[in-house]
C-alpha cells in the first residue's frame, strides 16, 4: 500500500435544476482521518450517495472542496484522484477471470503483466481467495464478488477507499457475516474509508463513525455509541435504533417524564439543545422493563404483542394515552392482553432538548 491517506469535504453544496433549485447536498463538512472507516447514513434522497460522487470525482460540486492530506482535488477527474472505488453492484467483467477483473485498474496504469497479475493474487489473498484467480466471475457466490471488487480495489494502492452500500446485494445471513470481514479486510489493510450505505446495522458494524444525513445535510456525526445513546436531533433518535419519544420536563440532572398520566422522575441528561426550551426523553426498548401492574416507579399499560427475537422477548405495551413502548426482556414475562407495568431500568435518560 502506497499509505493512507485523510480526506476531507468542506461546505460542499450540489443543486440540481439550477441555481435555485433543490439541494440534493447542502453545505455537508466532514472530514475522514488517515486510516479511519467512516460511514454516510441516511435515507434514500438523503444526499448520502451525491456525497460519495462529489468526493469520489463524478458529480462536480456547485461549491465547497475536496482535499485529500490537505491538497484540493476538487477539480480532478476520478482517474486523477488515487481513490479506489466499490460501486453497490460491484462491476465486475463476466468475460474476464477473477484476477484479471483484479488486475484491470493496474493494466490501465501501465502495469506490466507479470506484475498485474502477482499484485492481483496478492490482493486476492489479502480478502481471503487465495487461489481464486483463475475462477470465473459466475461461478463466485455474493459474498465472494464482493470480496473481488475489494481487491480490485485495493491492489491499486489507494489513498482512500470509497464504498457505494458494499453490503445491499447479500441475502441477510451472508450479510451479517460479511460486515465482520469488511471492517477486518479493511482494518488489515490500514485504508482510509468512506462508505455510504441505508443501513444503520452495516454503519455501526464497520464504521469507527457514523455522519448521519437527512434532506442534504449532515444532522450529526460520532461514533455509533454517541448517536445511539446521545442523539443530537429528534430525526437522528428515530432514525437510529428504535426508541419512543416522550415529552420530559427537566430538573437539573433529573427529568420528569410523564406517560399515561404517570409522572415519573429519573436521571437525565441533555445531548443537545439547551432544556429551557422543552425536552423530549429518548426510551430505548432495552432501557425499559416489565412489572407488575401496580408496580412502583411504573407506567401502566396492556401488552398489545410479544414477539421471540432470538435472545430475548420484544413486547409492545399500550399505555393510558394511547403511546405504544417497546419493552426487550430476557425471559417470558407476560402475555398478549396483560396488564403490566413498564419502568425504566437504564440511567441517565437521553434528552433531545431545544
Amino acid at each position: 500500500m502506497s499509505g493512507a491517506g485523510s480526506l476531507a469535504l468542506t461546505d460542499l453544496t450540489r443543486r440540481f435544476g439550477g441555481p435555485n433549485g433543490p439541494a440534493a447536498v447542502d453545505h455537508v463538512t466532514v472530514t475522514v482521518a488517515e486510516g479511519e472507516l467512516l460511514a454516510l447514513v441516511g435515507a434514500s434522497g438523503s444526499g448520502k450517495t451525491t456525497t460519495l460522487r462529489i468526493a469520489a470525482g463524478y458529480e462536480p460540486a456547485d461549491e465547497g472542496r475536496v482535499e485529500l492530506d490537505g491538497k484540493d482535488i476538487t477539480r480532478l477527474p476520478p482517474q486523477r484522484r488515487d481513490f479506489g472505488m466499490v460501486f453497490q453492484h460491484y462491476a465486475l467483467f463476466p468475460h474476464l477471470s477473477v484476477e484479471d477483473n483484479v488486475a484491470f485498474g493496474l493494466e490501465a496504469r501501465g502495469v506490466g503483466r507479470t506484475e498485474r497479475i502477482a499484485r492481483a493474487r496478492g490482493a486476492l489473498a489479502g480478502v481471503g481467495l487465495e487461489g481464486a484467480g483463475g475462477r470465473g466471475i459466475q461461478s463466485l457466490s455474493g459474498g465472494e464478488q464482493q470480496r473481488v471488487a475489494v481487491a480490485r480495489a485495493l491492489v491499486i494502492e489507494p489513498r482512500v477507499l470509497l464504498l457505494d452500500e458494499p453490503l445491499s446485494n447479500l441475502d441477510p445471513t451472508l450479510r451479517q457475516a460479511m460486515r465482520d470481514e469488511l471492517r477486518a479486510i479493511l482494518r488489515r489493510q490500514r485504508v482510509t474509508a468512506l462508505f455510504v450505505t441505508h443501513d444503520q446495522e452495516d454503519a455501526f458494524a464497520i464504521a469507527d463513525r457514523v455522519a448521519l444525513m437527512d434532506k442534504g445535510r449532515v444532522l450529526q456525526i460520532g461514533t455509533p455509541e454517541m448517536l445511539y445513546d446521545a442523539p443530537a436531533t429528534q430525526t437522528v433518535a428515530k432514525f437510529v435504533g428504535r426508541s419512543t419519544l416522550v415529552p420530559a420536563v427537566p430538573d437539573g440532572d433529573h427529568a420528569v417524564i410523564t406517560v399515561g398520566g404517570v409522572p415519573i422522575r429519573v436521571r437525565a441528561v441533555c445531548s443537545s439543545g439547551s432544556p429551557g426550551l422543552g425536552a423530549l426523553a429518548v426510551l430505548r426498548p432495552e432501557g425499559l422493563g416489565l412489572t407488575p401492574p401496580d408496580g412502583s416507579g411504573a407506567w401502566p399499560g396492556v401488552v398489545q404483542s410479544r414477539r421471540f427475537v432470538g435472545a430475548v422477548y420484544a413486547y409492545r405495551v399500550a399505555v393510558a394515552d394511547g403511546r405504544v413502548l417497546e419493552v426487550l426482556a430476557a425471559d417470558k414475562r407476560a402475555e398478549e392482553g396483560d396488564n403490566v407495568g413498564v419502568r425504566i431500568l437504564r440511567q441517565p435518560v437521553a434528552l433531545v432538548c431545544g
